[in-house]
Formats: structure tokens, sequence, C-alpha cells
């Protein structure tokens, strides 16, 4: 039986097992998904790199948590 590729974290290969490489997987897709802004409350928040956030809607650029702009998200 072959086991499907875990998408991004399929880079890793036969290394670190499938369920870290899981975890791994779960995190990459909320960091990189388009998130809501506080301040204009569009979905066009993307991550620019650790703790910071961008909005493409109305050019805030701000500070939140390493994966997700808020804990709410």
């Amino acid at each position: 039986m072959k086991l499907r590729k875990l998408a991004s974290a399929g880079r890793f290969g036969a290394r670190y097992g499938r369920r870290i490489k899981q975890r791994l997987l779960n995190s990459e897709i909320s960091q990189r998904a388009k998130h809501k802004c506080p301040y204009c409350l569009k979905s066009k928040v993307r991550r620019v790199s650790l703790g910071i956030w961008y909005c493409k809607g109305c050019d805030a650029k701000f500070t939140g948590r390493a994966y997700a702009p808020s804990s709410s998200d």
C-alpha cells in the first residue's frame, strides 16, 4: 500500500515520521491561509514573517501570534 504525500511536508521524504509531518502540515496550512483583518474586517491578511502580518485591503502592518494574527482565528 502506497501512502499519499503530505503536501508541503512531503519535502522531508521518508524522514521524521508521518505524525510529526502531519503536525507540521496543520500549522503550515493555518499560517499560510488568508485571515481576517482586525481593522477593515476583510480576509486579506497574510503573514510577512514570524509574528508580523500585512493586510492588502487597508495596507496595515501589525503584530500578532506566530501562526495566526490572533487567538480567535
